[in-house]
């Protein structure tokens, strides 16, 4: 049931994306990156819920991340310590950066590394009550977290 849920709600936001894409507006810019952040996807954790559109990971602990007001992300990218930088911009554009992992030896490294190349890869979100897409550049769905209360 959640999953069809997730599955409607990326179905949605697939759509919404593609008709921003469609308008002869210029691609949004990152807000300056020294501001103070704000917004929904700011002082939350969001634990990984799908990469894709329904693929699950089983990892030796939750992937995760939470963005601060000052852009220091934190979180685990299911075998490392994950740190970095974020950005966020007008219509929903956001940006990572800076990202870098503990590097320790994990028995599912090459999805650990799929967890952080959603997150360099992202560039759009959609936040659908406790749900978060992300979408790149083409926009295609990367993936989706949950927000934990």
């Amino acid at each position: 049931m959640m999953i069809k849920s997730l599955r409607n709600t990326l179905l949605l936001a697939a759509g919404a994306l593609l008709l921003a894409a469609c308008s002869s507006r210029p691609a949004p810019q990152i807000d300056d990156p020294t501001a103070r952040l704000e917004g929904p996807v700011v002082d939350q954790r969001w634990n990984l819920l799908l990469v894709g559109t329904n693929e699950r990971l089983e990892m030796p602990e939750r992937p995760h991340f939470v963005i601060d007001r000052d852009g220091r992300v934190s979180g685990s990218d299911g075998c490392n310590r994950l740190i970095g930088r974020a950005a966020l911009g007008e219509n929903n554009r956001i940006e990572f950066s800076e990202l870098a992992t503990t590097r320790r030896a994990c028995p599912r490294a090459e999805d650990a590394a799929r967890v952080t190349g959603m997150l360099e890869n992202a560039y759009r979100y959609l936040i659908d009550h406790d749900r978060l897409v992300f979408f790149g550049p083409d926009q295609r769905v990367l993936g989706g977290w949950r927000r934990v209360d």
